[in-house]
């Protein structure tokens, strides 16, 4: 199946308005800046924003897999309960952890685990008896993406030790980054003592915020994803995707500068063939109903003027237009993006 979907992608051009608001930190604490077409603009980082969409997408009840560091602690516990006593649970632990990683971060899943621990069971629980070779065959056998972990599927998998097991991210993100120029402000505020013997505060600071129209490009390549996935899965991870990139929004100072804002507007193409973004290198220039109209009208001209000048290349399949019609909902624009699937498969029958 991966054959039918190569080359093939969905793009998500997404314009989202945020207030006032800090969305992604850098070092000191001040909204995240990038210096685009001569002139500072607010940016949110693209693993900023992947993370949220991981969170979003366990929130609908996908199957996710864990990114830890405790990687002994997870396979001696898988160990533990297999059977092993603490002693040699954590002696096997130790001896799979250090073939997979050295103190960095790990994608692993539930399957890959309870198949590491039933591997040390065979070997009864003898840590001299685990030999990394036969470990990476257990993982690349028993790994489902579908069944067991979209996330690693979306976003890839690197274990540096261990390259078998390495998987391609079947997604893409841009930094997200303001359409127009940018300055941070800062706000100063105090806070009072409910018990305070003298008037006055009992704290004061300041934080900077900014407030910005975001311009985000996802790429969603299905035949990626299709080494991975059959069918009706690739549909249901579509789907799952989809509402994911609409929910997740950077949890930084939620409770103070709430930025709850949904999608403005979302251009999202079907193509085969070379990806394209949009650099908004011009800034937009605010006309007096706000920097969103005009990067709407900005956004869809340059995809057109670039789909006009590359002609068969652009590979076009599907083109839709989410917020200009409230008659077509986030669930429309998901079940059209899983059409494209049916049809490829139809066509190949």
């Amino acid at each position: 199946m991966t054959q039918l979907f190569q080359n093939t992608r969905i793009e998500f051009h997404i314009l989202q308005s945020f207030p006032v608001s800090c969305l992604n930190r850098d070092d000191v604490g001040a909204p995240k800046t990038a210096r685009i077409g001569g002139v500072t603009r607010a940016r949110v980082s693209s693993q900023c924003w992947k993370r949220q969409v991981r969170l979003a997408l366990r929130e609908l009840g996908v199957p996710m897999g864990t990114r830890t560091k405790k990687v002994t602690a997870l396979l001696a516990e898988a160990c533990r309960e297999r059977g092993a006593d603490e002693e040699a649970a954590e002696a096997c632990g130790k001896v799979m952890a250090d073939s997979l990683t050295d103190d960095t971060l790990l994608f692993i899943i539930d399957s890959e685990a309870q198949a590491f621990a039933d591997h040390a069971a065979e070997q009864a629980f003898d840590a001299g008896k685990i030999k990394d070779k036969e470990l990476f065959k257990i993982a690349k056998k028993v790994m489902n993406p579908a069944m067991d972990a979209l996330d690693i599927a979306l976003f890839g998998r690197m274990v540096a030790k261990a390259p078998e097991l390495n998987v391609e991210a079947a997604s893409a993100f841009s930094h997200a980054i303001s359409t127009h120029k940018v300055n941070n402000e800062v706000e100063f505020f105090t806070a009072l003592d409910d018990h305070a013997s003298e008037p006055g505060s009992s704290h004061m600071g300041s934080l900077e915020f900014n407030a910005a129209t975001y311009y985000r490009y996802i790429s969603l390549d299905l035949g990626q994803l299709a080494q991975s996935l059959e069918a009706d899965q690739l549909k249901a991870a579509i789907d799952a995707f989809t509402k994911a990139l609409f929910v997740a929004i950077p949890d930084a100072r939620q409770s103070t500068m709430s930025g709850a804002s949904p999608w403005d507007y979302a251009r999202v193409l079907v193509r085969r063939g070379q990806r394209l973004q949009v650099p908004f290198e011009a800034p937009i220039k605010a006309q007096g109903d706000g920097y969103l109209a005009p990067s709407k009208a900005a956004l869809d001209d340059y995809l057109d003027k670039k789909e006009a000048m590359v002609g068969s290349l652009f590979g076009k399949q599907g083109d839709y237009r989410w917020g200009d019609d409230e008659a077509f909902s986030l669930d429309d624009l998901s079940a059209a993006l899983q059409g494209h699937v049916d049809s490829l498969v139809d066509q190949a029958a």
